[in-house]
């Protein structure tokens, strides 16, 4: 599979990142896959050139964590031919969470502990704290880095003028800077086009969007686009957002290009996604057609014409994603 930078370091990561939040325990969410049914995909991913592995702390309350880490060094041959990335902020195991210096120091060797490794390549906040000082977060940071515990940081779904704070404040700091943004971005909801994107493009910062089906939206049928009876869809506290009439044209729109094309609809919108300037959508499988239109998904080549006809019955949505 083809390799990108991650922004402008010279990190080199797979166009398609696995999200591993559907591997670990379904004691934390029903829809979660155990260990042994999520293995699997992790060694196909491998074997299909992805390198690139997304997880946090408080999935499966560390269980994914333990999961994945095991796994990779299972199937991995050497831990310098992947990149590891995870997060700290939400609490996990009911203890307090944020982003002080308290927290991520003992966040991040809990972390360690759990993936079985020395350090992670990707240590990204997963979201704004408005308790705790920015100064003291990006301090932290910094020594994680400069303790080896982690080789860049980054940050996931929050508003752009936060963002824009925490890059200030490591500027001025001379503090570690962030390399990447983890944000909310799909085919159905591009509100992150008005203010955060041209903020990554201007500061150089790798854009991994989380969520590139919407939840699994886009990769539905047209007749069956409003179907909300999943597992998931029933339990997923994470993101509930209702689809309007032109979300459902979207999707439309979609099952006509892939015929065209020949492709399933996931297909067509994670390749609109990698057309769109980003480093690599970070996708979720349950199922291993799921990650196996991923991984074809990086093959298809759109046209200007077929990305504007996909784009046109978008209409502008509430903030979505972030923390109030």
């Amino acid at each position: 599979m083809e390799k990108t930078r991650l922004g402008h370091t010279g990190l080199q990561v797979s166009r398609i990142c696995l999200g591993t939040m559907t591997y670990g325990t379904p004691k934390w969410r029903d829809w979660v896959l155990e260990e042994e049914v999520s293995r699997p995909f992790i060694k196909r991913a491998l074997e299909a050139g992805i390198n690139f592995f997304d997880t946090a702390d408080v999935y499966s309350d560390g269980v994914s964590e333990q999961v994945v880490g095991k796994a990779l060094r299972d199937y991995a041959d050497r831990r310098e031919d992947y990149v590891l990335a995870t997060k700290v902020f939400f609490p996990v195991n009911g203890k307090p969470g944020g982003l002080s210096r308290k927290h991520i120091l003992h966040a991040i060797d809990d972390s360690l502990r759990r993936l079985g490794t020395d350090y992670v390549d990707l240590y990204q906040i997963h979201r704004f704290d408005n308790a705790t000082p920015i100064e003291e977060t990006v301090e932290a940071l910094h020594d994680v880095v400069k303790s080896g515990k982690a080789r860049y940081i980054g940050a996931s779904s929050m508003f752009a003028w936060q963002f824009a704070r925490y890059l200030a404040t490591a500027d001025k700091m001379g503090a570690t800077k962030f390399v990447s943004m983890q944000d909310f971005y799909n085919l159905v909801y591009r509100e992150e086009e008005r203010e955060m994107l041209p903020l990554c493009r201007d500061a150089g910062i790798g854009v991994i969007p989380w969520s590139p089906l919407s939840r699994g939206f886009l990769g539905r049928s047209f007749a069956g686009a409003r179907d909300r009876q999943s597992t998931r869809a029933k339990s997923d506290n994470v993101l509930d957002m209702e689809f309007s009439d032109a979300d459902v044209e979207i999707l439309k729109r979609v099952e006509e290009t892939a015929k065209k094309h020949g492709k399933a609809n996931a297909q067509i919108a994670i390749a609109w996604l990698l057309h769109k300037g980003i480093t690599a959508p970070i996708i979720g499988a349950s199922k291993m057609n799921h990650l196996e239109d991923a991984i074809a998904a990086a093959e298809i080549t759109l046209t200007a014409d077929e990305i504007a006809y996909l784009e046109a019955p978008y209409k502008p949505k509430a903030v979505a994603g972030n923390l109030r």
